[in-house]
């Protein structure tokens, strides 16, 4: 049974469709990416999974039944707008939260604490948060939403802000989570973070969706793209689809950008460049990139 299914949800505001007929479902252990430059919908549709907010139509579904207030064990949420509370110490920040979540104290606090080492803040655990770096900060707020070891977790735009060291770490509690058999949904419109990270994929164009699979599937969205250098016309080999000289090398010698048609290999073009006994001194295979794939499908604004 998938932890999280979202069916045929839309929600407007005022006439305008933040979201529009979206349905997806997140599997346990699975991450999934949902990608969308400002504005595509992606806060909108978390906030109705936790029932911040409720859809204009549609259903969602966590762990077999409609979002409420008891759904509220199972589930861990970072908010792209960090908060906390400034005069509370770090622990009892992460025991606050514990508690929110139907914790016990003893577990929340115990359960903080193997965070707070495990985040190198032990030495801080009574520090209170308005005396800690950003940085810190946010380590802790990360510790809020893990603390109850949630069957789904929810970040958006979690890399927002972190420096190197820290989307490191986020990077490995994501991994962690899905070990473990949680389900992992985040928010972002950095594509590399997906790439490293993503089972499947989701992209958002103003509150609908423009593609859902896996990484994989994405760059197939995409024509293969190849350098060549070669003494002969290209053009003409079965499976181009198109073919520009961009450099002359010398005696007779030219590098070509190539565009294979659809549903073409590379390889197979090769195997075809030799059965011509076409001279070639490189054949270099291009794969299309998330970011590629994100400005083709959704275009390229507020995308990194």
């Amino acid at each position: 049974m998938p932890v999280l299914e979202v069916d045929n949800l839309s929600k407007h505001f005022e006439g305008v469709r933040a979201v529009d007929d979206l349905s997806f479902a997140v599997q346990p252990g699975e991450i999934f990416g949902f990608l969308g430059g400002n504005g595509a919908g992606k806060t909108t549709t978390l906030r109705m999974v936790l029932d911040i907010i409720r859809p204009t139509s549609g259903t969602i579904s966590i762990l077999g039944s409609a979002p409420d207030r008891r759904n509220a064990a199972a589930i861990g949420f970072l908010p792209e707008e960090r908060g906390l509370y400034g005069n509370m110490s770090a622990i009892d920040t992460i025991v606050y939260f514990g508690r929110l979540k139907a914790m016990d104290a003893g577990d929340a606090r115990h359960r903080g604490l193997e965070l707070l080492e495990r985040f190198d803040l032990a030495d801080r655990a009574k520090s209170q948060i308005g005396d800690m770096s950003k940085g810190m900060a946010q380590k802790v707020q990360l510790a809020t939403s893990l603390v109850n070891e949630p069957e789904l977790l929810m970040l958006d735009e979690p890399f927002s802000g972190l420096d190197p060291v820290n989307q490191g770490l986020l990077e490995e509690e994501i991994l962690r989570a899905s070990k473990r058999g949680a389900a992992v949904i985040f928010s972002t419109h950095v594509m590399q973070h997906a790439e490293r990270l993503c089972d499947r994929l989701l992209l958002l164009r103003k509150g609908r969706k423009r593609f859902e699979g896996t990484l994989d599937q994405a760059r197939a969205t995409l024509p293969a793209r190849i350098t060549a250098i070669t003494t002969a016309a290209i053009a003409d080999i079965p499976g181009v689809a198109k073919a520009t000289a961009t450099n002359d090398l010398g005696g007779g010698w030219l590098e070509w950008d190539i565009v294979l048609a659809p549903d073409t290999e590379a390889g197979a073009v090769l195997e075809r460049c030799s059965a011509h006994a076409l001279p070639l001194r490189r054949f270099e295979e291009h794969r299309a990139n998330l970011h590629d794939v994100f400005v083709s499908l959704v275009g390229g604004e507020d995308v990194l």
